[in-house]
């Protein structure tokens, strides 16, 4: 039987024309936890560790999806977010660190409040909701979302933390009439904000994998989520609420312009650890 030591090498080098190192290294480590159940610190203690037919046959079955780029959240079906160990597989989107910064600014400026209501706009995996339930003291929390798929995964997760999250199964172009006007305290959203002649750009497990559906928005209309959201969000916060988009990059300014133009008294451009700009604030 294999060593621990040998599987790792194994998994490095079977998957090295799709994942370069460190990348490669990365993922080997992050694939024997999961599958042998062992922490980062005995991984490195028990090198010499044999590995079961039955553990090293489902590293072979990981190995061959992982060589045809798939991503290895899908694989693993978990993703790491915001301390939170999420259900995911291809009806979803992967969660970015970006939406955790969004999730994390919301956190800091609502920390110590009480009774919040909020809503999450095109809420894929649940992340957004469920993280800030979690960490914010909440009354009644709302996800929406277009997707059948992706909401039985919303679901998935929202059980797992003991989450009671009112899943809203509509599109966001529809009225949304079971949310009282001026009843929400907090709107999030991470629409769809890439533009299709951005696809070129992106790395083969990207397009390959994850749902166009959430990813992506016409050349010919990039901003069309954020004006139906901006003037939703408006109708339903009150005053003094608050709006946190997720945006592309390109758009920082254009964004806070239309939420201005929806009515919000204040919008401001917040960059993400690599200085780009990447969420829309706004007050009501």
């Amino acid at each position: 039987m294999a060593t621990i030591q040998q599987i790792q090498q194994h998994i490095r080098k079977s998957i090295a024309h799709a994942y370069p190192e460190p990348e490669a290294g990365a993922i080997a480590q992050r694939l024997l936890q999961h599958i042998l159940r062992k922490s980062r610190l005995e991984l490195s203690l028990k090198q010499q560790e044999p590995v079961t037919p039955e553990q090293e046959e489902s590293i072979k079955s990981a190995i061959k999806r992982l060589q045809a780029h798939e991503p290895l959240q899908y694989v693993l079906e978990e993703a790491y977010f915001y301390d939170l160990d999420l259900f995911v597989d291809k009806r979803v989107l992967i969660p970015r660190p970006e939406t955790e910064e969004l999730v994390d600014l919301v956190v800091k400026e609502y920390q110590g409040k009480g009774g919040l209501q909020l809503l999450d706009v095109c809420t894929g995996s649940g992340c957004i909701p469920i993280a800030l339930a979690a960490n914010l003291s909440t009354e009644k929390v709302y996800g929406l979302e277009v997707s059948a798929g992706a909401l039985e995964v919303a679901e998935i997760n929202a059980a797992k933390y003991k989450v009671p999250v009112h899943w809203l199964h509509q599109d966001v172009f529809e009225p949304i009439e079971s949310i009282a006007p001026a009843s929400l305290d907090i709107v999030t959203s991470n629409p769809p904000y890439v533009l299709e002649l951005e696809k070129e750009q992106m790395r083969e497990n990207v397009l390959e994998y994850e749902p166009h559906l959430a990813l992506f928005v016409l050349n010919t209309d990039p901003l069309k989520y954020y004006k139906r959201i901006a003037i939703l969000a408006h109708k339903l916060l009150k005053e003094g609420g608050r709006l946190y988009f997720e945006i592309n990059e390109r758009y920082g300014q254009e964004v806070k312009q239309l939420v201005l133009k929806s009515g919000f008294s204040s919008a401001e451009v917040v960059q993400d650890l690599f200085g780009k700009d990447r969420i829309v604030k706004a007050i009501k």
